[in-house]
């Protein structure tokens, strides 16, 4: 299912979507891109099965999806930005070509480079990411403009799909007190391992 974009300004809180999106999570593991979606999923709490990339700008859908073929059995979302996805805009097409059915991505799209000084992004000046996701061959995309919609996206990760999803949350240009996860690369990486059963490296 795709449907098209509302050419309505942003206008929901960043921090209330990215909760909303995660209120249903159960034991989906989340990527999160470099910066404010890092720290959007981090204020909710930390958690092991969270995987935050620092310092890996364009990263975060294609780590989201080889977890996603790593592990079949389980549910997938990355968290990244606008401006993270507009550099990563090539993965678009070979997730689309790899077609994983457990990966979900949602971009938290305030039309900024909230990391570099709040410059407008190219989808403020008018590109669509989940059309640009669609005409790749996702399955679903959504372009989401209320809480209401956020939480149906939510809910609805939990559900079969028949090939990976693209959520788009328009939310606000605004940068919330930082909630900062632990920048311990190795860390972080052993404690997701061994959330996954798996050894440390």
């Amino acid at each position: 299912m795709t449907e098209t974009s509302s050419s309505q300004a942003p206008s929901l809180g960043r921090r209330e979507a990215v909760a909303a999106l995660l209120h249903a999570r159960d034991n989906t593991l989340v990527v999160t891109g470099l910066g404010s979606p890092s720290y959007d999923v981090h204020a909710l709490g930390d958690r092991n099965d969270n995987y935050y990339l620092w310092g890996a700008m364009g990263s975060a859908a294609l780590v989201g999806l080889g977890l996603a073929q790593a592990q079949p059995d389980r549910r997938v979302l990355v968290v990244t930005g606008d401006g993270e996805q507009l550099m990563a805009f090539g993965s678009l097409a070979t997730i689309a070509v790899a077609r994983p059915r457990n990966l979900a991505i949602a971009v938290i799209d305030n039309h900024h480079y909230g990391e570099t000084g709040m410059q407008m992004s190219h989808t403020g000046h008018g590109i669509d990411l989940a059309r640009v996701a669609a005409a790749s061959g996702f399955a679903e995309t959504r372009t989401l403009n209320s809480l209401e919609e956020v939480e149906q996206a939510g809910k609805d990760l939990n559900t079969p799909a028949e090939g990976p999803r693209l959520f788009v949350l328009k939310v606000t240009p605004e940068n919330p007190p930082r909630s900062l996860p632990v920048r311990d690369a190795v860390h972080i990486k052993n404690r997701f391992r061994a959330h996954l059963g798996l050894a440390a490296e």
